[in-house]
């Protein structure tokens, strides 16, 4: 088993040997890669604790809010592990190769990278995936498939975070953004110093897993209509993505919360 289990709800002690854990901590599932001496580098254990982990998120009803980060201060993930994959000859990662969110799996619920180093390939697709980024103040994110000749096929959607023109120099070069340019550029939220990531970035998901989680469900539904539809349509979708938000217990519940000067009690009907 390659996930270990850190719950601070009193759960079990996580295993020795894990190079991924699972912790929920009031409400936010914590997925942390924990390979820091091989830069939290994606190798088949990592890969398979990564799909263990997103699996358990998806059907865990303790957890509104996945973060995803890396053990250590060097790495986020540094990407794939690039002796095994000579030691395996690999050319085209299979799709399922490692849990793209949205793309090889639905995680309906909102997931946030916490970016605690480099974020380079593999690493970088992992951060590109989240809907929301957090990162240090020392994090870099680079494609940097070029310079090792491999093939970045999941950055197809990169157009759609950033300008073009700044997906083109990421994909071209491989040369690595800081964090301030990667604010500054639309691929990150929030810049903290590296001792505060953990608390902003649990802060950001607790301010999440306290609103309306049927809002919250059709608010991420709503937000990626315009990467694949035209206006048009993107707005015909997001009627019918609302239409049952509208009608449900919690739409009632919001207002009379209002009304009543106490705080909801959302129940997600």
């Amino acid at each position: 088993m390659s996930v270990g289990d850190t719950k601070r709800s009193g759960a079990g002690a996580p295993e020795a040997d894990a190079v991924v854990t699972y912790e929920v901590d009031d409400g936010v599932a914590w997925l942390t890669i924990d390979r820091p001496e091989a830069r939290n580098a994606l190798s088949k254990d990592v890969r398979d604790g990564l799909w263990e982990g997103t699996r358990r998120f998806v059907s865990d009803e303790s957890a509104a809010v996945l973060v995803l980060t890396g053990a250590g201060e060097k790495a986020f993930c540094a990407g794939g592990d690039l002796k095994e994959m000579a030691e395996t000859a690999l050319e085209v990662p299979p799709p399922d190769f490692l849990p793209q969110f949205g793309r090889n799996i639905d995680v309906r619920k909102p997931t946030i990278a916490a970016v605690n180093g480099v974020a380079y390939a593999g690493g970088f697709l992992l951060a590109q995936q989240c809907d929301l980024v957090v990162a240090a103040e020392h994090a870099r994110f680079a494609v940097s498939e070029v310079k090792v000749g491999r093939g970045s096929p999941w950055a197809a959607p990169l157009s759609w975070l950033v300008p073009p023109r700044v997906a083109l120099e990421i994909l071209l070069t491989g040369d690595p953004l800081d964090a301030a340019r990667a604010r500054e550029v639309g691929l990150v939220n929030h810049v903290v110093p590296a001792a505060d990531l953990h608390a902003r970035t649990q802060e950001l998901a607790r301010t999440i897993a306290g609103n309306a989680p049927l809002s919250v469900a059709a608010g991420k539904k709503t937000a990626y209509l315009s990467a694949s539809h035209s206006l048009a349509e993107a707005y015909e979708k997001a009627e019918e993505i609302w239409a049952p938000v509208y009608r449900s217990a919690d739409a009632q519940e919001g207002p009379a919360a209002f009304r009543d000067r106490r705080s909801p009690i959302w129940t997600g009907r």
